[in-house]
């Protein structure tokens, strides 16, 4: 049984992957990490060990990608964090932390909102390298070419530029890119209540995506607590700052999970 098979049978679901072996305890804590765009569990896979010792860690694979490469990609936040939901249900019931980077904190935080509207809060929400869901910017690079979505992606440089000058691998990863940058450009976000559960805030302190007041305005979407920490580097600052991003991760996994369930903010 390979590395994938192992994964999968692991949580019983495409939607997630669990990289790290040993059977969890049966109320330990679970912290769900959502990808980017164009991004796979692959990539947080080395964060996967260190936070092991402190909670379950499932990692999301969206479909069009690697070995889901197949299937069509969803191109919206909501059916993303639809189909996040619905793999979940087996966690439900478990203290659950949901973290998510660049688009994946889009999904993180509808997922969030989904969650509580069902009765079942996660103790709290991480969004990383993403400007406050309330900020929508025009853009429109899923409807343009190859080359300026793979230029897009190269300014980011969460990719090795080597892989996005091989052909072969562009044709592999530009249905996935094409299909969430579709689903952050049209996304809007709609009114609702505010959310109870604890939001942290991580971002890269040269991110040219996302400048502190649009990192700091995911406040006016929480009545629960909310921290900011930002880090050196740029969007994709935890390349370099895994050790930190780790720490800090684990520092949140303590205090949400030190407050009862579905507590808002203290006081």
């Amino acid at each position: 049984m390979n590395g994938l098979d192992r994964a999968v049978r692991a949580t019983g679901s495409l939607w997630l992957r669990r990289f790290d072996a040993g059977p969890p305890a049966p109320d330990a804590p679970v912290l769900l990490v959502l990808p980017h765009a164009g991004g796979s569990a692959a990539y947080y896979r080395p964060f996967s060990p260190a936070l092991s010792a402190h909670a379950e860690v499932l990692i999301g694979q969206y479909p069009g990608r690697q070995e889901r490469i197949g299937e069509p990609v969803p191109g919206s936040i909501g059916a993303l964090a639809d189909g996040v939901e619905e793999a979940l249900r087996p966690w439900r019931g478990r203290p659950l932390t949901v973290f998510g980077h660049s688009m994946g904190a889009l999904v993180g935080y509808e997922l969030t909102r989904r969650l509580e509207r069902a009765g079942a809060p996660a103790r709290g929400l991480i969004v990383s390298g993403r400007r406050s869901a309330l900020l929508h910017l025009e853009e429109d690079v899923h409807l343009q070419g190859d080359d300026a979505l793979i230029a897009t992606l190269t300014a980011l440089a969460g990719t090795d530029a080597r892989l996005l000058a091989d052909p072969a691998f562009r044709e592999l990863i530009l249905p996935a890119l094409r299909g969430d940058y579709k689903a952050v450009e049209t996304y809007r976000h709609r009114p609702g209540p505010p959310l109870r559960t604890p939001v942290s805030v991580l971002t890269g302190e040269s991110d040219p995506r996302v400048g502190v007041p649009e990192a700091m305005a995911w406040r006016e979407l929480t009545e629960g607590a909310f921290t900011f920490r930002s880090f050196p580097g740029g969007h994709f600052y935890l390349n370099e700052q895994r050790e930190a991003v780790t720490r800090a991760v684990v520092e949140d996994l303590a205090a949400f999970n030190a407050r009862p369930a579905g507590a808002g903010s203290p006081g």
